[in-house]
């Protein structure tokens, strides 16, 4: 009951100011005594800015957390109780590569999906697995917890191949659902509860419950007549509303991120529409954070500014600081994160990566078992579990093989030539940070 100890990697991230914000207000249930911010050389000057901005959030809320800043990883493990990573190896410069490259090709480039989500887990599992065996070393009975994308990959990889079982994945997705949701049904979000089945941002909401009641069957005749406006959406995508015939025969309602696999033709040329205008995700990510950080040196700025929902940051420190909180105070709530299967989703290996509701206890995530899924969603998401083991292995084992193999597995991907044609060009694009693709 000294306080705890929190390790944020990648603490020059624009989000941090969220996550600060987060423990701040928790501070009566969730005492963090120091909160490490850690970051490469090459982020000083990003995390020198946004360190700052949270040492004014804390001295202005007035609660006795110290922020220290740190480019000695091993350093700041030392004695943590939780670690939270959420980093981007190669900076946004390679998340613009991930995206230009395939849509070059008149592929897909999205940060997370295809062949994009592959190279950013191919540079992010290494550093994530190095990780792990720093905390298994420094800190083994403190918690990780991810929210750097593709977050069901990375988590798949540290349950895969590492002996180290505290770790969960984190995505605002869920948590934006939640708030849907109760949005359409006009309830408090904190009423809304979802049994979730399948993967991260390949996930299916196949219930929905007000107050332990399923109200399921009204969310779906909701959904049959809804606006692209009022769906659940995302702020990082367009987002199109699903066929009343889709929703009835589907009978549970998709993510957000479904609209690449169910809107392919129309997301694919959007994004070629963007390609060619300069405004792919990442570049206007990139002006935004430029513009964030311009806010972030005004030494009179001690709050969290509204601009950072436009990063898409939005409901992270709900989700992030909720879940520690949670379980650091064993309260059993109701919370969506990526976790081993172990059987709660059947026909999925149970050494796996799934994202599930979970009961929150100090003891960890108890997920609340789905059962065997519909054939409606099965099969998709069985062809994706398939990707992500394939993208985790060649990002451990540096094969070009998997890698070619792993893409043609995904939906996105058209053509095996294109596919060979795309893992080259990232692989060379890439290859500073990548050594394991190139041995030899």
């Amino acid at each position: 009951m000294n306080g705890i100890k929190i390790v944020t990697i990648g603490g020059g991230s624009s989000y941090t100011p969220e996550l600060v914000e987060g423990f701040i207000k928790r501070y009566d249930r969730l005492p963090v005594k120091e909160l490490w911010l850690v970051d490469i050389e090459e982020g000083r000057t990003k995390l020198e800015i946004v360190g700052a901005l949270a040492q004014r959030m804390v001295k202005k809320a007035g609660v006795p957390m110290k922020v220290i800043l740190s480019y000695d990883r091993r350093e700041a493990l030392k004695g943590a109780d939780f670690v939270t990573t959420q980093m981007r190896v190669g900076l946004l410069e390679a998340r613009i590569k991930d995206e230009r490259i395939p849509l070059s090709h008149g592929m897909m480039g999205q940060e997370t999906n295809g062949a994009a989500g592959m190279f950013k887990a191919f540079r992010t599992i290494p550093v994530i697995l190095d990780i792990v065996k720093d905390m298994q070393e420094l800190c083994p009975q403190a918690w990780m917890i991810n929210f750097t994308n593709p977050a069901g990959m990375i988590t798949e990889a540290v349950l895969r191949y590492t002996d180290f079982k505290k770790v969960m994945g984190l995505c605002n997705v869920p948590i934006n659902m939640v708030n849907g949701f109760a949005r359409l049904l006009n309830v408090e979000p904190e009423r809304v509860t979802m049994e979730l089945s399948g993967l991260n941002h390949h996930v299916f909401a196949t219930d929905i419950f007000v107050d332990g009641q399923s109200r399921l069957e009204e969310m779906l005749e909701i959904y049959q007549h809804i606006s692209a406006e009022d769906a659940v959406s995302m702020k990082n995508f367009s987002t199109l509303p699903f066929s009343p015939e889709f929703i009835r025969g589907l009978h549970c309602i998709p993510c957000p991120y479904h609209n690449y696999y169910f809107f392919t033709r129309e997301q694919l040329e959007e994004e070629l529409e963007q390609y060619r205008e300069g405004r792919v995700r990442g570049e206007v990510v990139k002006r935004t954070e430029d513009e964030l950080f311009e806010l972030y040196q005004d030494e009179n700025l001690d709050v969290k500014p509204k601009q950072l929902e436009m990063r898409g940051g939005a409901r992270y420190s709900d989700a992030a600081c909720n879940l520690v909180c949670s379980l650091y105070n064993n309260t059993g709530d109701i919370q969506y994160v990526d976790v081993r299967n172990n059987g709660t989703i059947l026909g999925i290996s149970p050494d796996s990566a799934i994202e599930a509701a979970c009961i929150i206890t100090s003891g960890g995530p108890k997920p609340i078992a789905v059962g065997e899924l519909k054939p409606q969603i099965s099969g998709i998401i069985q062809n994706m579990k398939a990707f992500e083991r394939l993208v985790c292995e060649a990002a451990v084992t540096g094969s070009r093989d998997l890698a070619v193999t792993a893409l043609n597995m995904n939906p996105l991907c058209a053509s095996d030539s294109d596919a060979v044609a795309v893992v080259d060009e990232l692989l060379e694009a890439h290859r500073k940070y990548l050594p394991q693709f190139f041995k030899n």
